[in-house]
């Protein structure tokens, strides 16, 4: 029988279509984003999906909700943006964002399922209350308190296959004492020389040019929220991610201006906007003038031949095609986090 998942804070699914790879079936899901509510609901078709604020939803709805369905692995990413470097007061306490994992407990507590399972950003594991309390120790002592093993880790997405220089903190908490509660790392960002240092069974992470390199190439503007692929799969990532889709998804780029693609054609693999001719530069927001800052993480272009750097929810502004004139479509977006093609977004949304 295959193991019941309820995905808290559940964004658009990714985090349950990994459970699902993996064998179990996804029962429900609590989002209070309307967009990313209708994607998971898309591609989890058996699943019960609430748009709802979780602070508002009493133990007695979530219950009357899922009726018989009593979930044995609980998975959540709470809000991670009040321990995300990209904000000036990340780890404040005050912040209520920072304090959504209780609800994770109150529905444990609930359905006492035997795994509990919460992903974050690996910031959270430095910051402390205004006491100086470790916020880390505090979610450790409070799954500890509801009878729970407790294992905490930060894992290497690139150690794991998928083409994204991206870690996260897992925290697993488990009914029973667990003896290895996290995976061994199955793949290396290495040489050919280094890789025998660490083990003949690593295999190599893909690249990102090995994630998205036979999905069509697009001008600025082109493509289609549905289309035909115009090749067959060149390795075995992309082989795993077509899993015999016959349709492309979400294969659409953005409409650029003529100075944007001006200034992509002048970039170079890891330079940015910072970098180009002073005439194509950013300019100030409704104005000719050339902006006095300018961000070198915005419109890097990306090297193809390494794993891509994190994709943040805003990553459309992030990065440029290694090859091609224009901001990375949602489906190479998609690609390069390890999603599926058949997974389809009723409108791009990605986690942090």
């Amino acid at each position: 029988m295959k193991p019941l998942i309820l995905d808290v804070f559940s964004g658009a699914g990714g985090f349950s279509l990994g459970f699902k790879w993996a064998g179990c079936q996804i029962i429900g899901a609590i989002e209070i984003d309307k967009w990313a509510s209708e994607t998971f609901a898309y591609n989890h078709p058996d699943a019960i999906v609430i748009n709802q604020n979780i602070t508002t939803i009493t133990n007695k709805n979530i219950v009357n909700i899922l009726g018989n369905n009593k979930p044995q692995i609980l998975i959540g990413g709470p809000p991670c943006q009040g321990y995300s470097i990209c904000n000036k007061n990340s780890g404040d306490p005050k912040d209520p964002r920072n304090n959504l994992f209780r609800e994770l407990i109150r529905i444990a507590v609930v359905f006492e399922p035997e795994i509990l399972i919460m992903e974050n950003v690996p910031n959270l594991i430095k910051f402390k209350t205004h006491s100086r309390v470790k916020v880390i120790d505090i979610i450790e002592q409070e799954f500890k308190k509801i009878g729970y093993h407790v294992y905490i880790n930060i894992l290497e997405a690139t150690a794991y296959g998928v083409p994204q220089i991206r870690k996260r903190l897992f925290i697993v908490a488990s009914k029973r004492e667990l003896k290895n509660p996290f995976p061994l790392p199955t793949h290396g960002v290495l040489t050919s020389q280094q890789m025998p240092l660490f083990g003949e069974k690593l295999k190599f992470c893909p690249t990102l040019w090995d994630a998205i390199s036979d999905l069509p190439p697009l001008e600025a503007g082109e493509g289609k929220e549905e289309s035909n692929y115009l090749k067959q799969p060149s390795n075995e990532y992309q082989k795993l991610l077509r899993n015999g889709s016959k349709i492309l998804f979400n294969h659409k780029a953005m409409n650029h201006t003529q100075r944007m693609v001006e200034r992509f054609a002048t970039m170079t693999w890891g330079s940015s906007g910072k970098d180009v001719p002073k005439h194509l530069q950013p300019r100030q927001r409704n104005s000719k003038e050339i902006a006095q800052k300018i961000y070198g993480q915005n419109n890097r272009r990306i090297y193809p031949d390494k794993p891509c750097h994190t994709i943040p929810a805003s990553f459309y502004a992030n990065f440029v095609h290694p090859y091609q004139h224009r901001n990375f479509t949602a489906r190479e977006g998609a690609r390069i986090q390890s999603f599926p093609d058949s997974f389809k977004f009723k409108r791009y949304i990605f986690s942090p």
